[in-house]
């Protein structure tokens, strides 16, 4: 159950670093949109990719420990990936990229849907899960870092509603109505 070689744990260590870099750096290669908008076809994307990257990261060594090695190996790169992050703007440009505008005043901006994979009707769905009727009601729409759509219409101006947020939390209800 428990076998221990420092050579095979610091193998394991190096191929877990390696594969979290690969994953982090294909995610950003393909796009943001990937994160935040998943069809069946991009979970089943990423189920198959922890089952194809899981013997790359631990080889030969199945046992409990290497297991244990490899997630712990991901916790601390990720956790120092956050802290640089935190730290360094240049470091999260790089990381996660930049905000970009997808609707300025009514007006979609094409070049950068097409540069981030977005289809007119996917931006469109996307308005309307914020409760816009259509783009043209939009004062902003920004695609976040984090691959989520923020949507401010023309009528709520400074006013954003998150489409997750379906009821205000009680301690706020009061406060509101």
């Amino acid at each position: 159950m428990f076998s221990f070689s420092i050579s095979s744990y610091l193998e394991i260590i190096f191929r877990s670093g390696v594969v979290y870099l690969f994953i982090l750096f294909a995610i950003r290669f393909f796009g943001k949109k990937e994160l935040s908008q998943l069809s069946t076809s991009d979970l089943v994307l990423i189920l198959l990719i922890s089952n194809a990257v899981q013997n790359a990261m631990v080889g030969p060594d199945s046992t409990l420990s290497g297991g244990i090695t490899a997630a712990l190996t991901l916790f601390i790169i990720n956790y120092v990936f956050k802290l640089v992050m935190y730290k360094n703007k240049k470091a999260t440009e790089l990381i996660e990229g930049e905000s970009e505008i997808l609707i300025y005043k009514g007006k979609i901006n094409f070049e950068t849907i097409a540069k981030q994979k977005i289809t007119v009707d996917e931006l469109e769905a996307v308005v309307r899960e914020h409760g816009v009727l259509n783009s043209g009601e939009v004062e902003l729409a920004v695609l976040e870092r984090d691959g989520n759509i923020s949507v401010v219409s023309k009528e709520l101006k400074g006013q954003t509603f998150h489409k997750r947020s379906k009821k205000l939390h009680p301690k706020f209800q009061k406060a509101n109505g």
